[in-house]
């Protein structure tokens, strides 16, 4: 009943699992929320002090009852990881309402109603929610309409729920991870694509899922304790290099 637990949501696979993995490394706890219910139990198989809680972050009723059964195991909530979410590159005349509708529900409205959920728990440890946005909420780019505007909508959120929150104790930040060596960005990005982000990024290189889920446990963690309200870009600094081409930076 002392041990520190977190909600960490998409947590069957990529930065959520990493983000596990990290946690536990750290003594937390873990309560894993995936809608891909065999996927997660096959994560969870091989991992010890967690509880694996197959959910759709975006249906208010089963967010309800996985953070009641998460508490119930636990016995206090400590920590929030939003991190469900789902992706859709097209460009914004073959982005149907439908299409929109599906990357809001997931991206924004599970933010929204795990944080809600979870506040009361939160409230009694004074703890912590981080929010995964995405570089795509901070820069725009094509075929990213529905995508980068529901990342855009979480970093604002964020700010809010940081504001309102405050008084309770319970700190609120983002991560905005850049381009991350993923198998969903490994099968996608086709070698120019690669060679491109690496020119843009000034590290020169993609991020790793370990790499996000450190700065993800630092701002959940007690190191970070005055830090509410943010967005952390863990991005190579692909963000701050802004517009400046590739070749004006080249000595």
């Amino acid at each position: 009943m002392t041990r520190r637990t977190a909600i960490v949501t998409g947590a069957a696979r990529g930065i959520g699992l990493a983000t596990t993995r990290l946690l536990l490394g750290q003594g937390w706890r873990v309560a894993m929320i995936d809608i891909d219910a065999p996927e997660l139990e096959a994560a969870a198989a091989s991992l010890e002090g967690v509880l694996a809680i197959p959910g759709d972050v975006s249906q208010e009723g089963q967010v309800a009852a996985m953070i009641a059964r998460a508490a119930d195991w636990a016995g206090r909530i400590d920590g929030l990881v939003n991190n469900a979410g789902v992706a859709d590159f097209r460009p914004l005349q073959e982005t149907d309402f439908a299409t929109w509708r599906r990357i809001m529900a997931t991206n924004l409205d599970g933010v929204f109603l795990c944080a809600q959920a979870v506040t009361p728990h939160l409230a009694q440890t004074r703890g912590a929610i981080v929010n995964i946005a995405s570089i795509s909420g901070l820069r725009a780019s094509t075929l990213r309409v529905a995508y980068g505007t529901s990342k855009a909508a979480v970093i604002h959120l964020t700010r809010q729920q940081a504001v309102e929150l405050g008084e309770h104790g319970i700190r609120v930040n983002c991560v905005a991870p850049g381009p991350v060596n993923t198998k969903l960005a490994l099968a996608v990005h086709s070698p120019a694509i690669r060679a491109a982000y690496h020119d843009a990024i000034p590290l020169n290189r993609y991020g790793t899922e370990a790499e996000i889920g450190e700065a993800i446990a630092f701002l959940l963690g007690e190191r970070a304790s005055f830090i509410t309200g943010q967005v952390l870009a863990a991005d190579g600094g692909f963000d701050a290099a802004g517009v400046g081409l590739p070749a004006l930076r080249i000595s």
